[in-house]
């Protein structure tokens, strides 16, 4: 195999210690392997640098091994002319003899014959941007869980709050769970706490607050509560740094926030995950494979089989299917006559699938132009259809129900 790169380095990078092997193509083409083993500690991978540079290596890669590639990646950014960091299941040794400096040596050498490519790594005010959005998201689902965990307390309680409120967690469910904890028992007094539209439920509310509410539960249900707090002041801080350091991105969160469906929220999700900057992703279909929307394919022996989506970025997915479920919703709109045409011959899961497919090649068109988004509308599709066609069909449809049908354009 040809090789295209003459002056190459792999590390083989873990958690305490990074193996090096410069791979030197000399004029002659004689090859020239040297390896060495580094501490992953700052003084460590100040002397990896001065070994690569000694060695004039002009790549580096290596692999993506849970977090403890970024040290090593930041250590190195900037002083070689391409720095490279592999997807694992990319560049997998043959079995057999393995060891870190073999590892290290492979990766030098498929990197030197162009058998693999580098993945996407953001730039630093991005990678800010990705970890505060990453962060806030696991704090907004353990708020989540912990409501789920006050309902829970209440059930167990034989308070039957959600029969009659629509979520146990509001300004009115508040105030009694709080009296509840407080040691007011009595349900009469229980349900005159109610506010708003909850006030005409009083008669049901003062059943369903008749319980046995002890001790242990307002025990859990206070710890509880204080965390509700806690995490809310968390996503409240997260939030503030997140909107700070998208100040230079406001126009990418106008343009994104115009597609049906996708709020603030979801496009500074969109924004940290992806940078924004769809020059990195040479079509929109990479974009949407790099996002795990896109199908993947599996073929063998000249048979397909479905082989569902392919791997890519779990928080931009994830954040991506949220959103074409939200635009479903929105009556009227392209993406909710999508969704209904796919949900009823494959399901509402790939439906949501193909919409967030959707969303994302409309975001990287619309980044891309700089452009603001026009929904379609949702008779987008029947207007595409040929209206001859379209009358044959019904036609067809009407025969078969027993009555004869005669078919004459309408005058201009």
């Amino acid at each position: 195999m040809k090789q295209i790169r003459d002056r190459v380095a792999g590390l083989d990078v873990h958690r305490d210690t990074v193996v090096a092997c410069a791979r030197v193509q000399d004029p002659d083409r004689s090859v020239h392997v040297e390896k060495s083993s580094f501490a992953t500690t700052r003084r460590g991978l100040e002397e990896l640098a001065a070994f690569l540079t000694e060695a004039s290596v002009t790549t580096v890669t290596m692999e993506a091994t849970g977090v403890y590639w970024k040290p090593v990646f930041y250590a190195l950014e900037g002083l070689f002319d391409e720095l490279w960091l592999c997807n694992a299941a990319h560049v997998k040794n043959v079995p057999g003899r393995k060891t870190d400096l073999s590892d290290a040596e492979w990766l030098a050498d498929v990197a030197a014959h162009g058998m693999v490519r580098p993945s996407f790594v953001p730039p630093p005010d991005i990678r800010e941007l990705r970890e505060l959005t990453r962060y806030r998201k696991t704090q907004v689902e353990a708020r989540a869980r912990e409501i789920q965990r006050l309902e829970k307390v209440l059930q167990d309680a034989g308070i039957k709050l959600t029969s009659v409120a629509s979520a146990v967690w509001s300004a009115s469910s508040r105030d009694i769970i709080e009296a509840l904890i407080a040691g007011q028992h009595d349900p009469v007094v229980l349900a005159q706490m109610a506010k708003g539209r909850m006030r005409s439920k009083i008669p049901a509310l003062e059943e369903a607050l008749s319980g046995h509410f002890g001790s242990h539960h307002a025990l859990v249900a206070r710890q509880i509560i204080d965390h509700i707090d806690f995490l809310d002041s968390s996503i409240s801080a997260l939030t503030e740094g997140i909107t700070e350091r998208l100040v230079p991105f406001e126009a990418a969160v106008i343009i994104l926030t115009s597609i049906t469906g996708v709020g603030r929220t979801t496009a500074e999700v969109m924004i940290a995950e992806t940078g924004a900057d769809m020059s990195r992703f040479p079509t929109a279909g990479h974009l949407c494979a790099w996002a795990g929307v896109a199908p993947a394919s599996y073929e063998s022996a000249g048979k397909s089989r479905p082989a569902g989506t392919r791997r890519g970025s779990p928080w931009l997915r994830r954040t991506l299917i949220e959103a074409a479920r939200a635009g479903a919703r929105s009556k009227g709109s392209y993406y909710s006559a999508q969704y209904s045409r796919i949900a009823r011959r494959r399901g509402p899961n790939k439906a949501a699938v193909a919409v967030a497919h959707s969303m994302l090649e409309t975001a990287w068109h619309l980044l891309t132009n700089g452009t603001t988004y026009e929904d379609p509308g949702a008779d987008y599709f029947q207007k595409r259809n040929d209206p001859l066609i379209e009358a044959k069909r019904l036609t067809r449809r009407i025969e078969a129900l027993g009555f004869d049908v005669t078919i004459e354009p309408t005058a201009a």
